[in-house]
């Protein structure tokens, strides 16, 4: 593949993630409205679709202000490091054959280490807002990604044990027979609600609780600051609904009638579509209540899918 080549698939996956990402304030809020039976965004252009456009013309004209209390700098980093952290996440993707930006023989363990920087992302904005409502919703961060973390990387190594690799494009090719939500069902479900828990989405939104928190660690943010952060949550959803297609549904496979990276899209819509719904209709546990289901539910039975998995493959192999 020549430089050129590169240069335009890093392109085009910057500029289709950041569209979804602004997309997702139109989709979620009609998808919103559906479920809970009213109308959303309709005023707006056609069916609401300008909302898009107001949004984000109103975080560009908000008073960007930091606070005189603030530490400056840590307050001006920390937004950038959601989006950096999950845009580097996307790199590993492969949307179709031959089109990734990094084919990395350790992918997987790339993307579990970008996903483990997003909580300094959150730390690092309620430490340097120098109050106590948004240092309550960091050290809440802080607590639920690094525990849903541990659970989120032990969840996928049935699949490494399945596929023999890190690589993303080997596992998705280790996927043509049968894919691996239907050998790794436990697998499968423990990462999808880690993934929940990492991008701090309903009912795991524990960190920025409004009725509690105000909100959270980005209580003092504003205008374009803000909006990255509101930017880096949706880019999450995308990134965690892309890797649950990558390593559990088979990726780009699907029948001949439509092009691979279709049959990739399809499949990434979906799942976002699904984590719209559960905002829609799950209420948020207590915090202790969250930590509970992680290190006493959670925690035994990704051990034990990892044990079972272990046995059937060395019992097979032999």
């Amino acid at each position: 593949m020549t430089v050129m080549q590169h240069v335009w698939i890093v392109l085009g996956v910057l500029f289709v993630f950041l569209n979804i990402a602004a997309g997702l304030i139109w989709v979620e809020r009609r998808l919103l409205a559906l479920w809970q039976d009213r109308l959303g965004p309709n005023r707006a252009g056609p069916l609401g679709l300008f909302i898009v456009l107001a949004d984000t013309l109103k975080l560009f004209f908000k008073e960007d202000w930091i606070p005189p209390f603030a530490d400056k700098w840590v307050f001006i980093l920390a937004p950038t490091v959601v989006v950096a952290s999950v845009l580097m996440g996307l790199a590993i993707i492969p949307f179709a054959p031959g089109i990734v930006v990094a084919d990395l023989n350790v992918g997987l363990m790339f993307f579990l280490a970008m996903s483990s920087l997003g909580v300094y992302s959150i730390v690092l904005g309620g430490w340097a807002s120098n109050n106590k409502y948004s240092l309550l919703g960091a050290l809440r961060g802080a607590s639920q990604m690094i525990a849903y973390e541990v659970f989120m990387g032990l969840s996928l190594m049935g699949v490494v044990m399945l596929s023999r690799s890190f690589n993303l494009t080997e596992i998705v090719a280790a996927q043509e027979k049968i894919w691996y939500v239907f050998l790794q069902p436990v697998g499968f479900i423990i990462f999808f609600i880690a993934g929940l828990a990492e991008t701090h989405r309903l009912p795991f939104d524990i960190p920025e609780a409004e009725s509690e928190l105000i909100a959270g660690f980005h209580a003092e943010y504003s205008g374009m600051k803000f909006g990255m952060f509101f930017i880096g949550e949706y880019l999450g959803i995308s990134l965690i609904s892309a890797m649950t297609v990558t390593l559990f549904f088979g990726g780009w496979l699907g029948p001949a009638f439509l092009p691979p990276v279709v049959w990739f899209f399809l499949k990434t819509f979906l799942f976002i579509g699904l984590f719209i719904l559960l905002r829609a209709s799950l209420p948020r546990p207590r915090y202790d209540q969250l930590m509970a289901y992680g290190w006493k539910l959670l925690l035994p039975l990704v051990l034990a899918n990892l044990l079972i998995t272990g046995a059937v493959a060395l019992w097979l192999k032999s």
